[in-house]
């Protein structure tokens, strides 16, 4: 595998600004917020995209939202509501391809996005 950038920051190998990790997930802050709370919640595990998730990738995916709604709560956010967000594909946004999603609150979001 070439050189992936949130793998990087997850070894420590790029600067992150990691405001969570665990034995699955880490998560810190975007470079480019889009949102007062812009937060990236990325697998542990190298996984390209949404198309790549295998079955047994079930409870890790499910650990990403129970780690948004926290990190929503303690983000100050999860009283007037936030958005999860994964892009799969460039047509999509997605530009890192280490599958992550996207916890944005802080302000009222449009819809439809994009």
């Amino acid at each position: 595998m070439s050189s992936c950038l949130f793998c990087d920051i997850i070894e420590g190998r790029a600067k992150g600004n990691i405001v969570h990790q665990d034995g699955s997930l880490v998560a810190f802050k975007d470079i480019n917020p889009k949102a007062p709370v812009h937060l990236l919640i990325v697998p542990r595990k190298h996984i390209a995209s949404l198309l790549d998730l295998q079955q047994d990738d079930r409870e890790l995916i499910g650990g990403v939202l129970t780690v948004a709604s926290k990190l929503a709560r303690d983000n100050g956010v999860a009283e007037e509501g936030f958005r999860v967000v994964v892009n799969s594909g460039p047509n999509a946004g997605q530009s890192v391809f280490h599958i992550h999603f996207h916890l944005l609150g802080g302000r009222r979001l449009g819809w439809p996005p994009g």
